[in-house]
């Protein structure tokens, strides 16, 4: 008969098996190859002594293969809940150590119970995901746990959110649950996702490339857009979720949390005064602003390396999280063109879902010209960013800078698309298009001489703000240097905004 000394011997022993996963060596390798291990990556995410594991002796139930024999406890995956800044967070980690991560029924039904849970209680998901994909041992099985995961990543999309950080392998199937959360992040040179891996592609369509430049972490930040940001190691991967976790509510039903502010609500930058250049064609970086009149400077950059002719991001004002859109003149002088308007749409949306006030620097020149474009369906993917503003129901601040040019004003968050405070520089230029083009069509036939005086009259006449401030159309022209205390006192005045769309199942977005 067992004592009792026996029976926590064993318990004792259990939790210590759990916890080596693949075992020291496995560990070890994963330490050289520049990882960490599951446990290590979770304790670098949340608070010290926080992380309650559950499911810690969960085993596969597959007999084929021989795998009756060889049973790990936990089966390859780490899932539980935290604290990040003492606030509630699931989490779930794969381990590559065990079994090379791959899928299990057993574990798609650690990651469910733990999703379900998030969802239960309202609070964020997060998934750290290094794994060989599907456990091929078990067949359709695993097939059948990964759309399990997938549909309740759909439901829970809108109600939690949902951070996926690639940390190792993500291929096959394994990438569609990444891709239908709110943010991925990689890490450089150990991550890499794709549908076809590379063998496949070499077989099929006989191009030769290697994993990293198919889908390694700079792959899928500057060229496909899947992912939204880029972490040096494992360990910079969990300082910046942290910080991205601490920008946004835990739910759909609260707000983000609001931090102290000591950074002077008044404060007036001179250098505002003359950044925006006197000529129309001059760039500059629409980041000045931004950096300038948020608190502390800190600007939490979203796909910073992806269309950088849009810049979006989170920042806080006055404490409050805000989340900011704007074209940046410095690329492709801020035009819209499809890449940038799906990423501005996709944060616009995060933003709406989650309660976080929108605010929007515009200065757009259009939508990118050409065949490439329209042949793309610019029509289809800038209809995305506009109807992405006017279904937006969250406070909706902007600001013209400088060019606010035919639709592309209307896109921007204007007046007309329930903006709720439109703000512009005495430097605005709002128009159906530029002072040269207008000339061109309305006035043919004239001299050199003829033809710079009727631009330099239509640019008097109409680039500027004051026929839109007659109109109503803008709310109030600002002097550069006050931009900071007239955002924060827009956004403190919208705080208690309360506006809802008209009763449907869901709108049909131009996807």
């Amino acid at each position: 008969m067992q004592t009792l000394d026996d029976k926590y011997r064993i318990f004792d022993e259990k939790n210590k098996a759990a916890e080596l996963g693949g075992g020291t060596d496995r560990i070890e390798k994963q330490h050289a190859s520049g990882k960490k291990s599951a446990r290590e990556r979770i304790a670098d995410l949340l608070d010290p002594d926080t992380f309650v594991e559950v499911d810690k002796l969960v085993t596969h139930r597959s007999y084929d293969f021989g795998m009756e024999k060889n049973r790990i406890l936990g089966d390859g995956l780490v899932c539980g809940y935290g604290k990040v800044d003492g606030r509630l967070i699931y989490v779930f980690a794969q381990d590559f150590t065990v079994f090379g991560g791959s899928l299990s029924r057993a574990n798609a039904d650690k990651i469910v119970k733990i999703t379900k849970l998030a969802m239960k209680m309202g609070a964020p998901l997060i998934g750290l995901n290094d794994s060989g994909g599907a456990r091929i041992q078990e067949g359709v099985e695993s097939l059948a746990g990964y759309a399990d995961i997938f549909n309740l990543n759909v439901k829970a999309s809108g109600v939690i959110p949902q951070i996926s950080v690639i940390m190792g392998p993500c291929a096959g199937g394994a990438v569609y649950s990444p891709a239908l959360t709110d943010f991925i992040m990689m890490v450089k040179d150990t991550s890499y996702m794709f549908v076809t891996g590379p063998d496949v592609i070499k077989t099929v369509t006989h191009e030769e490339v290697t994993k990293e430049q198919l889908g390694g972490a700079l792959t899928h930040n500057s060229k496909s857009g899947v992912a939204h940001f880029t972490a040096d190691n494992d360990e910079q991967a969990m300082m910046m979720l942290r910080e991205l976790i601490g920008f946004i509510p835990s739910n759909n039903l609260d707000d983000a949390p609001v931090r102290p502010c000591n950074d002077n609500i008044y404060r007036e930058d001179e250098k505002l005064q003359t950044l925006v250049p006197a000529d129309p064609n001059k760039p500059y970086n629409i980041k000045d602003i931004i950096e300038s009149v948020i608190d502390d400077h800190n600007f939490f950059e979203v796909m910073p390396l992806y269309a950088q002719n849009i810049t979006i991001g989170f920042a806080r004002l006055g404490g409050f999280s805000v989340g900011i859109v704007a074209n940046n003149p410095e690329y492709m002088a801020g035009v819209l063109d499809i890449n940038s308007s799906v990423k501005a749409a996709r944060f616009v949306r995060f933003c709406d879902a989650f309660n976080i006030p929108l605010i929007t620097l515009v200065d757009v020149p259009g939508f990118l010209p050409g065949t490439s474009q329209e042949f793309g369906g610019i029509i289809k993917h800038g209809a995305k960013l506009l109807y992405a503003f006017a279904e937006a129901t969250v406070p909706k601040i902007t600001l013209i800078t400088r060019k606010a040019y035919g639709g592309a004003y209307d896109v921007m968050a204007s007046k007309h698309i329930g903006a709720d405070i439109n703000m512009a520089y005495p430097t605005a230029e709002i128009a159906v298009m530029g002072a040269e083009g207008a000339v061109n069509i309305l006035q043919r036939g004239l001299s050199e001489a003829e033809r710079t005086e009727a631009i330099e009259d239509y640019r008097i006449k109409f680039a500027n703000p004051y026929k839109a401030a007659e109109l109503g159309y803008i709310d109030e022209i600002i002097k550069p240097r006050e931009t900071r205390f007239k955002l924060f006192q827009a956004l403190e005045m919208c705080r208690n905004k309360n506006e809802s769309n008209p009763p449907k199942k869901h709108g049909n977005i131009p996807l």
